[in-house]
Order: C-alpha cells, then structure tokens, then sequence
C-alpha cells in the first residue's frame, strides 16, 4: 500500500474508534484512561444511555485493544448506572443461570456431599490438584445428605429473594440492616461482626457464612486458647451454616475438620459445610471466559454466582472495590476494618466489571448507596 494509502487508513480507524466510543459512552463520561490499582481491563465500557441492555463480555479469542480505566471512571460508569431504574429481566436470568448450571451444578456440587462424593474416593484439591486426598468413613460421615434439612441448607430452593453480602466499607451507615433481614436466604462472607451498631447497616440474618482458615489460624489461633471466643463469635450468627474451603489448599483441611469437630463438641447450633473443589474449579473455568484470571476468585464473586443458581432475585450489598463513594466521601476497605487484601491475590476491578454487566443486564442487584428506609 502507498504512504499516502497508509496515512488515510489509520484516520480512518481513529475517526471510526472516536465514533464508537461517542455511541457507547454517555457525553459526560470521562475521557481519561489511568490504571486502577495496576489492572489493565479488557474490552469496552459497559453502559450504553439508558437502555436496559448492556453489551456482552468480550470474547477472549478476539484480539483487540486494551483499555486502562481508573477508579473515577468507574465511579463515573456506576453515576450514570444510577440515573436508571433497575429492572429485572428473566430472559437474561434464565439465560445466563442456565450457563452456569451447565458448567458448575451449584444444586448438585456446590459443596462435598455423602450423594456426590462416596467413601473411596480420591479428592483432588481444587488449587493443589495433583495432590489429593481418600475419603474414608472418617471423613465421609462428616458430610452432609443432599435434601436433608438437618445437614445442608438448599431443601426450600429455589428461594424467591436473596442477599449476598459483601463487607465493603460502602455498608456504612447505608441502612441496609432491615431490607437485608427481609431476604428468603443471606449470604455472608468471612465471619464479619453483625452485632451491636453494625447491624442497622448489614442486618443480623444469616443462613450460610463463609470462613476463611486464616481467620481461624491468627484470629482465633487454631481454636487453641481462643477456641472459647471463637464459640462466643458464631454463636450470633444463630442456625447458620459455616462454609470452609477445606479441599482447596492441603493446609486448609486440617483446620477445616477442627472446625468442625469443635461445633459438634460444643454442640453449637450452626454446622459446617465443606466447598467441593470441583464446584471451585469449573466455576474458575467459567469466569476465566469473561476475563477474570486471577489467581483464585474471590468468596464474593464463588458466592453471588452460587445464588444466582439458587435464588430467583439476587442483590448484593456491600460489594465496592473502591476508596471512596461516587460523591467523593472517603471509606474504609472493610466497614469494620481497613485491611486490604493480598495484591494480586484476586481480580477486584476485573471480577467487579462483570458484577456491573450482570446489573446492567437484570440479572442480579447491586446495591451502589444508602438502601431506602420506610
């Protein structure tokens, strides 16, 4: 080709990408393009005006260019989310739940069962998976029986309106406490307080909450001399399940079957529950076709995809990877702490992009401010 073939070619290109970006972006959308927090995201932005539809995740396999979206451009795209009204839409529901069903099978794999993992089986851990481990009768008996309403949670599925939540600093003072404890079924992540003053903003309800291993091994130290505080700590979460990835590091297990012995010495009320590490690693299979590659999905984006398979109306709260709210009022990482995760652990902007296409596509809620108060 000519230079002068060449030249008009590449302003071609320039003047049809400005165009598309003025067709997909709202006027006031802003122009700039810095990191957030190091992370590249592939792709486009996910807001098209005010239409109830949002543009498909991008195919892996397609090459195209990068962009680089800094925190305020996405406090910009979450304004401009917000200037419309949410409305649910079944089809994408149905269409994106059955995907997930197909893949992962919350209903039948979500977490190790007596019906989906029998005595002799070789388990391969879900991040370790060339280290397994034989279920004998030991183990074997500490699993629950699907459909069995005194050892695992899912009999009443599916549930009309759920609640995952998340433990952003965006939780408080949001007021959310009382529309959350008004869910058919809540989630919750990480053992976080819901008592006192907190509760007005995350409620008290629980029926399923995950548990870290870390928490138990430098908070609780191996339920050696604090095993009393810890006992003290679950008993607020009344007849809720405790959820631990015991099979997915071999380090986890240990401590994971100590939990459990622990609650079933102390004849506590809440029981334990094990994540199966095949459940686990489709579903990282699933994600990783949207773009999220990070080194393990974090508990909220594992849990909010559990429900969306369980649950007919899912909302999330408190799920806000960010420093500060769209009005610029500074928050804490947690709205009990300000410790921040691992750098490079998960993919927060990245797993967060998908959470707002789900939004935009009526699949599922998020809960961006203060919840109304009747």
């Amino acid at each position: 080709m000519r230079p002068g073939g060449t030249l008009f070619a590449l302003v071609g290109s320039l003047m049809l990408l400005l165009l598309l970006r003025l067709l997909w972006c709202p006027a006031d959308a802003p122009a700039r393009s810095r990191a957030v927090g190091g992370g590249k995201q592939r792709g486009h932005w996910w807001y098209l005006g005010c239409t109830e539809d949002a543009l498909e995740p991008d195919n892996p396999s397609t090459t195209h260019q990068e962009q680089w979206y800094s925190e305020d451009d996405y406090l910009q795209i979450i304004t401009n989310i917000q200037r419309c009204p949410w409305k649910r839409q079944a089809e994408e529901y149905d269409n994106f739940r059955a995907k997930l069903a197909s893949c992962c099978d919350a209903i039948q794999d979500f977490v190790v069962s007596q019906n989906n993992t029998p005595v002799g089986t070789n388990m391969s851990y879900e991040v370790e998976s060339k280290r397994q481990i034989p279920i004998r009768e030991n183990i074997f008996h500490m699993f629950p029986v699907l459909r069995d309403a005194t050892s695992q949670p899912f009999v009443d599925y599916p549930y009309n309106q759920c609640a995952v939540v998340g433990n952003g600093g965006i939780l408080n003072k949001s007021l959310c406490g009382a529309e959350i404890d008004k869910s058919d079924f809540v989630f919750r992540c990480n053992l976080p307080p819901i008592t006192g003053s907190a509760s007005k903003d995350v409620g008290s309800k629980t029926n399923l909450v995950t548990v870290n291993p870390s928490i138990i091994t430098l908070k609780y130290k191996n339920l050696k001399e604090r095993k009393a505080r810890f006992l003290e700590d679950i008993s607020t979460y009344g007849d809720a399940f405790l959820l631990l990835p015991a099979f997915s590091y071999r380090a986890n297990t240990g401590i994971s079957f100590k939990v459990y012995q622990t609650l079933k010495e102390s004849k506590m009320r809440q029981r334990v529950l094990f994540f199966h590490p095949r459940y686990l690693r489709h579903l990282a299979l699933f994600w990783r076709t949207k773009g999220v590659t990070a080194y393990r999905l974090s508990t909220g984006l594992m849990i909010a995809s559990v429900a969306v398979e369980l649950c007919e109306n899912v909302k999330l709260y408190g799920f806000w990877p960010f420093s500060k709210t769209v009005e610029e009022t500074p928050l804490s990482h947690h709205y009990y702490d300000n410790k921040l995760p691992k750098h490079g652990f998960h993919q927060m902007p990245k797993e967060y992009s998908q959470m707002l296409q789900l939004h935009t596509r009526g699949i599922l809620k998020l809960q961006f401010s203060r919840c109304e108060t009747a």
